[in-house]
């Protein structure tokens, strides 16, 4: 008997919350279901945050069942308000669909597009821009309560400082999305992150009342530290998908240094290897562990920048940490021997600023070939004669200058 996919992304930890467990349960088990995922298309890329999700649609898949990966070209233009204290920055039309295009081959990577159960992509522009208001109000805003959507959590923040009215309209528009994928296709399921709890419920709740049908709920567990801060954050921002913004080298580092108590979870999120082979690499917390962080490094860059990219972060992983400087991670920059470190450092994009470099020496994590900077005011020539070496930040940061 074929496994049921919910057993599947439950035994990895994927599964946050749900309504209607049971009916949700017999429902996945009897065939081919069709669910969708939405991505709003805010930055050109992706982070890594939207992963997992992706994991789940890659799994259910695998599975039998048929995803629909929503780019919210729509939704876009008003901003949702979960999560924020402030009101979104408006986008262009121009922006959000160069946005769309950049974002399209990222959602790829994980789905497949081919055969009978293969992924379809859509984008809520095409409907939701040719809406007209009143008939919208009038069809449908009897079914939506005011009442319980200034219950939901995504709006409670923006409540104590003001709660816009286009902010307002977000929940109703993605919650019409459901419908309309749910009237076009017959998906009966929306999956996302556990931030999105109150709009992908909101969009179940929708279809029960207008269609009259059954409409499933399902977010995914956020990827957290022990603490529960969002993992992916870097001194530079998010950890990006795209290899221009976050390199492979830099997403291999982020993960080959990441706590030992967030391992196992990061292994079972963001990888497909099976969960007994985790078992055996995580089962020792003492130096042991650095081989499964090793592991997770290699198996992420792999997934969403392929094998290649990941075979050679680990070769610049090597040279770097463990002797030899051949293949390490390279920057050519125009420099001079007069060239201020801090200079160097933000040329080398290893700091965003040069205040930042500057703390960084005056705390003494920057090193020119194994010599500490001790003067926020020195120069290439005041460590080294060459017009080669090796820049480090802190004790994970190793990169070959060349000017």
């Amino acid at each position: 008997m074929k496994e049921n996919v919910y057993d599947i992304l439950e035994r990895r930890g994927y599964i946050k919350q749900t309504v209607y467990k049971d009916d949700l349960y017999e429902m996945l088990g009897k065939g081919a279901v069709t669910f969708y995922c939405g991505f709003d298309p805010t930055a050109d890329s992706l982070h890594i945050g939207h992963v997992i999700p992706l994991m789940v649609a890659s799994v259910m898949q695998k599975a039998g069942h048929k995803p629909i990966l929503l780019v919210g070209g729509g939704t876009a233009m008003i901003g949702d308000p979960s999560n924020r204290n402030d009101m979104r920055k408006m986008m262009t039309k121009e922006t959000i669909a160069d946005n769309v295009a950049k974002i399209r081959p990222q959602l790829e990577r994980f789905v497949s597009f081919d055969g009978e159960n293969g992924a379809l992509l859509v984008n809520n522009a095409d409907w939701l821009c040719k809406l007209n208001y009143i008939d919208f109000l009038r069809d449908y805003g009897a079914y939506l309560s005011v009442n319980k959507m200034l219950t939901a959590d995504c709006f409670k923040t923006r409540l104590e400082k003001g709660l816009s009215f286009l902010e307002f309209n977000y929940m109703p528009m993605q919650a019409y999305d459901f419908l309309r994928l749910y009237e076009d296709y017959g998906c009966a399921l929306e999956i996302g992150g556990n931030d999105q709890w109150s709009n992908i419920l909101a969009g179940a709740d929708f279809i029960r009342r207008v269609a009259r049908k059954d409409a499933y709920a399902l977010t995914c567990t956020l990827l957290e530290t022990k603490d529960g801060k969002k993992m992916g954050k870097t001194q530079k921002g998010a950890l990006w998908l795209d290899p221009q913004k976050t390199t492979p080298y830099e997403m291999y580092q982020y993960f080959r240094n990441v706590g030992d108590e967030e391992v196992e979870n990061c292994l079972k999120f963001l990888t497909f290897l099976d969960l007994d082979e985790i078992s055996v690499l995580c089962a020792h917390r003492d130096e042991r562990i650095n081989t499964a962080k090793k592991r997770l490094a290699f198996e992420v860059v792999k997934l969403i920048h392929g094998e290649d990219a990941a075979v050679k972060a680990q070769n610049e992983t090597v040279a770097a940490f463990e002797g030899g400087n051949a293949e390490m991670p390279t920057a050519n920059i125009c420099a001079g021997a007069d060239t201020l470190i801090t200079d160097v450092m933000t040329e080398a994009k290893l700091c965003a600023s040069k205040s930042e470099a500057r703390r960084l020496i005056e705390g003494g994590g920057v090193r020119i070939d194994d010599v500490k900077v001790d003067n926020v005011y020195g120069k290439i020539g005041d460590y080294t004669k060459s017009n080669e070496f090796v820049l480090a930040k802190g004790k994970k940061v190793r990169l070959k200058v060349k000017f």
